[in-house]
């Protein structure tokens, strides 16, 4: 019997592409296991797919100067012993690492087991995680050909993509969330923690960019205000397969997973990365990286107002037929296949 062990976690873009995978792995996996972060978002996103899941301990870097970093030492070899431990009962053919502070001490504890180990790398740089984790693993998969070249085990395959998301029904969805079929629909989503920044902005614009669309609101866990319109529809979460469906135009971070499945479905998007500072700059590398193919529009977060954001969108309109009609040139297609064909190699 073949089992197969995922980890990566942290935030959920290092966890939901494992989702893309799960059925066509189920058919060449007799057994299926998620080592994660002691209550970690993908904790929750895990079990809800039936999955067992595992918990070791992990410690994240902190960018500004602080005591915690002096613990990460420590706290790495506690995990990787926590992380043999679980590896030694569950035998797995081979892991399959999405990344994060998680994915880091499982991939070093593989590799001192003589376990095979793959790791996947979403963005156009490495992050420190797996920039440390692909020197323990057997091959180091990337979304970004570019990405791909700089690693000595480097494999340029793409991006891992669900295939419900390219199912959902537009007049399902306007139903759903009570939207008019005589206005576009907007999406405007932050990521799975949400983005304070962009929902204050859209709170302070909503009579504006209710004038002209529907609007949907995706705000993260904890962040839902009291705020009632008609045409505008606010939620913490929301199945994606019908936000796609209904969305005519995008608001995002430009995390990789979201990029892609954005590119994917055809969406003409307004990126917003993540702050350096806030992050590493990986957003702003995937956003500059897009938008110098004619592919989305972005702006940088410091350069946004309620004049600037309000604009933003209308050039965003102004510009979809455009940027549909690059969009429909390219062809990106899920690497799921490909990600598949490696994994049962093993």
């Amino acid at each position: 019997m073949k089992t197969i062990v995922l980890t990566g976690g942290g935030t959920a873009g290092h966890c939901t592409p494992h989702f893309a995978l799960i059925q066509k792995l189920k058919q060449h996996f007799d057994k299926i296991y998620y080592i994660g972060s002691i209550g970690g978002i993908e904790k929750r996103l895990v079990l809800e797919k039936g999955i067992p899941y595992y918990e070791i301990e992990t410690v994240k870097l902190k960018r500004s100067l602080s005591l915690s970093n002096l613990k990460i030492p420590f706290i790495l070899h506690s995990s990787v012993n926590s992380a043999k431990k679980i590896l030694k009962e569950l035998n797995p053919s081979v892991v399959f690492s999405k990344g994060g502070f998680v994915g880091l001490p499982v991939t070093i504890a593989s590799k001192k087991l003589k376990i095979p180990v793959v790791v996947h790398e979403s963005d156009l740089t490495l992050g420190l995680a797996n920039k440390i984790a692909s020197r323990f693993s057997d091959l180091t998969l990337t979304t970004f050909p570019d990405t791909a070249k700089s690693i000595k085990n480097g494999l340029c395959v793409g991006s891992p993509i669900r295939e419900e998301l390219f199912l959902g029904y537009r007049e399902n969805s306007l139903k759903k969330y009570g939207f008019s079929s005589n206005k576009p629909t907007l999406l405007i989503t932050g990521g799975s923690t949400g983005a304070k920044t962009i929902n204050e902005l859209v709170i302070s614009c909503i009579s504006e960019l209710i004038k002209k669309f529907n609007v949907l609101h995706i705000v993260g866990s904890g962040n839902l205000t009291n705020t009632f319109i008609s045409g505008y529809h606010q939620t913490e979460f929301t199945d994606m397969k019908t936000a796609y469906a209904v969305a005519d135009l995008c608001v995002s971070r430009a995390g990789s997973n979201t990029l892609f499945e954005l590119i994917a479905l055809k969406i003409p998007t307004l990126l917003i990365p993540l702050p350096k500072g806030a992050s590493r700059g990986d957003q702003i590398e995937n956003a500059e990286h897009f938008y110098k193919k004619g592919l989305v529009n972005y702006i940088l977060q410091e350069k946004l107002t309620p004049k600037t954001f309000l604009y933003e969108i209308e050039k965003l309109y102004r510009d979809s037929a455009s940027l549909k009609a690059k969009l429909k040139s390219v062809n990106l297609a899920p690497a799921n296949n490909k990600i598949i064909e490696i994994l049962t190699k093993y």
